[in-house]
């Protein structure tokens, strides 16, 4: 029954996935995506990781999309600005890079001698917890994670100055 469970969420979050992209309506796209993160924190919590779970619906469906929603608002896009240029030889290399890339994950899965019902690993007592995952993020990815919130920080004053000219 779980892995019935872990499947369906996985289809689910690829068809959320498949509407974020192809959806002409940025906010149809942006509730796809809420739809989409639901579904990872869903897998997230299934595979023992309780507090990315949490934090994915808290941080990312909640107050990321609550900007992104802004942002795209901010914009007030015009219908005519929507209209997708439709480009057969773009499209034909698109599909080609996805099937070159399933074939190497494909091969890649079939070479690690990985099955569909695989077991798990067994666990440290603490994985997942909140302990753990501040021991690693204030730790051992310090650097990293103050990179990212530079560039959030660059790409919040470039939000800022894209939308004062239009203002």
């Amino acid at each position: 029954m779980e892995h019935l469970l872990f499947y369906g969420m996985g289809a689910l979050a690829v068809i959320f996935g498949l509407l974020v992209v192809f959806h002409a309506n940025p906010i149809h796209s942006a509730l796809a995506l809420v739809g989409l993160l639901f579904n990872t924190a869903g897998l997230y919590a299934m595979l023992s990781g309780e507090f990315v779970a949490v934090i994915q619906i808290l941080v990312y469906t909640g107050a990321i999309m609550v900007l992104f929603l802004f942002v795209i608002m901010l914009l007030n896009l015009q219908r005519d600005a929507l209209e997708l240029h439709r480009i057969g030889a773009v499209r034909l290399v698109g599909a080609l890079v996805m099937l070159l890339l399933g074939l190497r994950v494909a091969l890649l899965l079939r070479g690690s001698g990985a099955t569909l019902f695989q077991t798990a690993a067994e666990l440290s007592p603490g994985f997942g917890s909140v302990e753990s995952v501040g021991e690693l993020m204030f730790g051992k990815y310090l650097l990293p994670f103050e990179a990212i919130s530079i560039l959030l920080l660059a790409a919040i004053v470039g939000g800022l100055v894209m939308g004062k000219k239009k203002l």
